[in-house]
């Protein structure tokens, strides 16, 4: 059953599944001292600068927990959206591994920046954790986008105060496609100091990269990620898996397939709010997330043909979430059987 769940939900992509097919053919050395590996950082090295330094991990827990600790003491506080991956889905494991999360109030999932300073307090404070971290995602967990202006004027204020800035990027090919920018204008030029590179909800099969922008916090990342049993043995099968990605533009490509047809998605949800107060667009679509309140008693038999998730129970809010597999009939199907319930 094709859904809206999540982009995690869909399969590998047919490019990433070629291309670990493609690197199995013989035996490579180990622990990303392979050819492909090599290739694959000689290319983030072209799209964020040859200054930057990228480590391969599994999962995208580890790739953002992993840059926290690069970046802070086990004392110190990384600050974040209320509504941010770090805080509510992770189990507890970047205060396990890092440090101490300190929300902040946002707005369609974006930090709200005056309220930062507010917390910048007690500096030297024996009693009080230590700044020294903010964290953003791009694009946020409400498929909404940071400017590159408001990157640079979050990482201006971190420098100012002596914090570091990480991005979970797990979706950060759909920010580039809807801004209309680039890796490096959205990272290396905009002040991130760190940044958690998505694979898995972009057609992988496995796979995240940490790309690690700022000199100063690359010169133990090799042990803390195999302390946190986070260093493949065959490594290639990621590396390759990101070197295809990369090549040609492959991550817009599929950046553009999954935004399309959330913008569709989008399109004919608003058109039956036009004519039903039952349903209700919640967040501007500027990813491939879209969210609206749907009527309690239709989700059931909604999500019985086309699963979703309930962002929120108490307002019944709804994200709906495209993928590169996402087809024209599976939103049709999804927007008819919602027209007949209602």
């Amino acid at each position: 059953m094709k859904g809206f769940g999540s982009d995690n939900h869909s399969g590998i992509h047919p490019i990433m599944l070629k291309a670990i097919i493609d690197c199995n053919s013989q035996h490579e050395p180990s622990y990303g001292t392979d050819q492909y590996s090599e290739k694959a950082l000689a290319q983030f090295k072209d799209l964020f600068g040859t200054h930057v330094e990228t480590h391969f991990v599994y999962n995208g827990t580890a790739a953002n927990v992993l840059s926290l600790q690069a970046a802070m003491k086990r004392y110190e506080t990384v600050l974040c959206s209320d509504v941010s991956h770090i805080h509510l889905d992770e189990c507890g494991a970047p205060e396990f591994f890092a440090g101490k999360i300190q929300t902040l109030p946002s707005l369609h999932g974006k930090i709200i920046f005056s309220e930062i300073e507010k917390y910048l307090i007690r500096k030297g404070d024996q009693h009080y954790s230590q700044p020294r971290v903010i964290s953003i995602t791009q694009p946020t967990e409400l498929g909404t986008c940071y400017t590159l202006d408001e990157i640079k004027e979050i990482s201006t204020l971190a420098k100012k105060h002596g914090l570091y800035l990480h991005l979970d990027g797990a979706r950060i090919s759909n920010a580039v496609h809807f801004l209309k920018t680039n890796f490096k204008a959205m990272t290396t030029d905009a002040g991130v100091d760190i940044l958690s590179f998505g694979g898995t909800k972009n057609g992988f099969a496995f796979g995240e990269a940490v790309v690690i922008l700022n000199k100063d916090l690359q010169k133990n990342f090799k042990f803390i990620r195999k302390q946190a049993a986070q260093l493949p043995s065959k490594t290639r099968f990621i590396a390759h898996q990101f070197s295809c990605y990369l090549k040609d533009e492959t991550y817009l490509k599929i950046a553009d397939h999954s935004l399309g047809m959330a913008e569709y998605l989008h399109a004919e949800l608003e058109k039956i709010s036009k004519t039903s107060d039952l349903i209700k667009i919640t967040q501007p679509r500027q990813s491939n997330a879209v969210f609206a309140v749907l009527p309690k008693n239709l989700i059931k038999p909604l999500r019985e043909i086309f699963f979703f998730y309930v962002w929120d129970e108490n307002t019944t809010e709804c994200r709906l979430m495209t993928s590169w597999d996402t087809a024209i009939d599976d939103i049709n199907g999804f927007i008819l059987k919602l027209k007949s319930l209602i």
